[in-house]
């Protein structure tokens, strides 16, 4: 009873934090996605002095569950609404970390889905109503932020399945990131397979927050008559996924514009059966966020081919020349660029070339013959690689690099997936990564980058005729499993991904069986495989291997079959790897990792810093490597910027005007998100989800905040 006589009084005063600047009341801080605060508490004179004020575990988090925290928490009017390892929603007093309420999707909602990489939700008011919006698996589900309870107005008893009508079951339609609240309007992101068949188009919708229902749809894929349907074969819209916003988008609310990044078509490393430019993926579409309709669009990366997903929401900023104020939209991107746009028309505001591409000797693939890249800024992570770039930590490392590097396709941008390896720098990562950048008033951008390069080997998935039991089987797990699980099965212990190469030593055949038609974890359910097709999978996988047999063929009830033939549409799969030397180390010469600061006015550097160390190699006496880093920086009026996202696991404060270290902190594990920042009983908190999970990270379930004493 006591909850629900304090709450209200957070909630009369909401209004007037926002204004004030105390709140953190949209994912990364606002529509804009600026990443920026008023507060200027805490200064470059005081930052040393910050301490832990408090941490918060949800209680039903076990250290061998391999989970992850991404959130960037909301706060407003005291409040804290976040989610944790196991996907629940909870509120938080901001001041002292004591949990208020929670919800739990799986019991108090219809969400199956184990392990979705929630970044956050949204906040939605109307009249004396205070809502969370928060999306977990296949359904949005409207909270009231007072007492953790479904708004039993909205949709089905608090819900919609925004699948329903728009993918069959045996597509991939979810969503984890936060979409703009516009009036009433709810613009959602989603997350697609990024296999040919499984993938669900990424059409972007716009819901009614009052009642549920379906307002616009701006179809990402184009069907007949709309702009960009000649950039596809014909009637692609039918079968073709992806090209959805899994990123999140921004908000211009006074010009009624969303700005919505997209990633690649499916499947990802081959589109031989998709020739043509392929609208509207990899692009930034700006839309009326009134009706859907689109206003402007630029596509990053024609006929994508290189999983170059747009990898985080764009930044709104101002941007002046020549005494005016210009409205600008700035997107960051895997390959470490940043395109400036005018905000109202789509024009550049800094230069881009068209560059002249690389063919591609895969058979039937047909890459596009130019690529756009910005003159200006230069990019933030490096985009060449030569032997002087190879490691030289050791002689062994360096010797096992020149070697490994003498048998790949050399690297030049935009070259494309080959046989004998490609190399692909900065990796398939980033570069820039969901984390997103930071932007402050004066159009200065903060922006971290990893630099690690990656291999893509193409591997041709079936061939033809008659084909034993193994061959089929491991067709079928070329196309479904080798992107993750590698085409040796050997996993990829940095993202937490299991090995399979000895699989019968840890699970019943049965076991295996079951985990294929139901997924588990961020693996998606292949139950939509026929059974013969899934036999034959597990085969491949227990290492069963049967004598020449026929071949499978499709169900009567349509469901997908794994002939070589049926696979016919995506006859080569890709494995990729980090590049690394034999100690684990990136294969090139440090940073690894890196933090800059970019006046976009100009399009020139402020300064530019490694993100990160790893203590072993500093202990030699090698300077800060930085490292490989997920999750984005803070900037504040009070003259900071706050990252975590490092692979050593640390929190720092940076000087925004020269880029030096001013105070680090060791978290429980990695804070592989972007901080929140706010003020709560006088104080101002730095508060990060430390999930880890990633770059060999353990796991964990919990949140720091961070402040000056008392």
């Amino acid at each position: 009873m006591k909850l629900i006589c304090v709450l209200p009084c957070f909630f009369s005063v909401a209004g007037l934090w926002a204004q004030s600047g105390a709140d953190w009341p949209s994912y990364l801080g606002g529509e804009d996605r600026s990443h920026y605060s008023t507060l200027a508490q805490i200064t470059p004179a005081n930052v040393q002095r910050l301490e832990v004020a408090w941490m918060y575990r949800s209680g039903d988090f076990k250290p061998d569950m391999r989970k992850q925290i991404q959130c960037n928490p909301l706060v407003v009017g005291g409040v804290l609404y976040g989610t944790t390892a196991l996907q629940k929603l909870v509120a938080l007093d901001a001041a002292t970390g004591r949990e208020l309420w929670r919800f739990d999707p799986h019991t108090d909602g219809r969400s199956k889905m184990g392990d979705v990489r929630h970044r956050g939700l949204a906040y939605w008011t109307k009249g004396g109503d205070r809502r969370l919006v928060f999306a977990h698996d296949r359904y949005l589900y409207v909270v009231d932020a007072g007492t953790g309870r479904l708004v039993r107005s909205f949709g089905d008893q608090g819900m919609i399945d925004f699948k329903a009508g728009q993918a069959t079951d045996k597509m991939v339609l979810n969503s984890g990131t936060p979409g703009v609240v516009f009036g009433d309007l709810y613009i959602l992101p989603t997350r697609t397979s990024e296999s040919h068949g499984t993938a669900a188009a990424g059409h972007i919708r716009a819901y009614d927050l009052n009642t549920g229902r379906l307002v616009w749809t701006f179809h990402t894929i184009p069907q007949p008559g709309e702009y960009g349907y000649e950039t596809w074969p014909p009637d692609a819209w039918k079968s073709f996924g992806g090209a959805n916003c899994w990123a999140g988008m921004a908000l211009d609310k006074e010009r009624g514009l969303v700005f919505v990044p997209t990633g690649s078509a499916a499947y990802d490393f081959w589109g031989g059966n998709r020739v043509g430019e392929n609208l509207f993926s990899n692009s930034l579409i700006c839309l009326d966020a009134r009706t859907g309709k689109r206003v402007w669009h630029y596509q990053m990366i024609r006929h994508d081919i290189w999983d170059r997903d747009l990898p985080a929401p764009p930044n709104l900023l101002t941007i002046r020349r020549d005494g005016r104020e210009i409205p600008a939209v700035a997107q960051t991107t895997k390959s470490g660029h940043v395109f400036v746009f005018h905000r109202e028309t789509g024009e550049p505001l800094l230069p881009i070339e068209e560059r002249p591409a690389p063919a591609s000797d895969i058979p039937g693939e047909v890459t596009w013959p130019t690529q756009p890249l910005p003159v200006s800024p230069a990019p933030f992570s490096r985009q060449t690689l030569a032997y002087e770039d190879l490691t030289n930590l050791t002689p062994a490392a360096h010797r096992a690099a020149v070697d490994r590097f003498a048998r790949l396709r050399q690297h030049v941008p935009f070259q494309p997936p080959s046989r004998e390896g490609t190399i692909v720098n900065p990796g398939l990562d980033g570069g820039g990564e969901w984390g997103g950048a930071a932007v402050d008033p004066a159009g200065v951008m903060y922006v971290n980058g990893s630099d690690t390069p990656w291999i893509l080997t193409m591997v041709e998935a079936s061939g033809g005729g008659s084909a034993s039991k193994h061959d089929l089987g491991r067709g079928t797990y070329l196309r479904f499993c080798s992107g993750c699980h590698q085409v040796d099965r050997a996993g990829n212990p940095l993202q937490n991904i299991p090995a399979l190469n000895k699989l019968n030593e840890r699970l019943r055949r049965d076991e295996v069986m079951t985990l294929i038609g139901a997924g588990r974890g961020v693996m998606p359910a292949f139950g939509f495989l026929a059974e013969a097709a899934r036999e034959t999978l597990v085969d491949y996988l227990m290492g069963a291997i049967g004598a020449p047999t026929a071949l499978l063929t499709a169900r009567n009830d349509g469901a997908q079959s794994t002939s070589p033939a049926d696979m016919s549409s995506v006859p080569w799969v890709v494995s990729y790897e980090r590049w690394l030397d034999p100690n684990g180390y990136p294969a090139v010469k440090p940073p690894w990792g890196t933090l800059s600061a970019i006046d976009l006015n100009t399009g020139q550097y402020l300064w530019k810093v490694p993100l990160g160390e790893l203590p072993e190699l500093t202990a030699q006496g090698h300077a800060p490597t930085g490292t490989a880093n997920y999750g984005g920086p803070v900037v504040t009026a009070g003259g900071l910027v706050f990252i975590a996202a490092t692979q050593d696991e640390m929190i720092r404060a940076f000087d925004r005007k020269t880029g030096r270290i001013l105070w680090q902190s060791k978290l429980p594990t990695g804070g592989y998100a972007t901080p929140s920042t706010y003020m709560a009983g006088g104080r101002q908190y730095i508060v990060i989800a430390c999930g880890g999970g990633k770059l060999g990270s353990k796991s964990d379930d919990v949140y720091v905040a961070f402040a000056l004493p008392q």
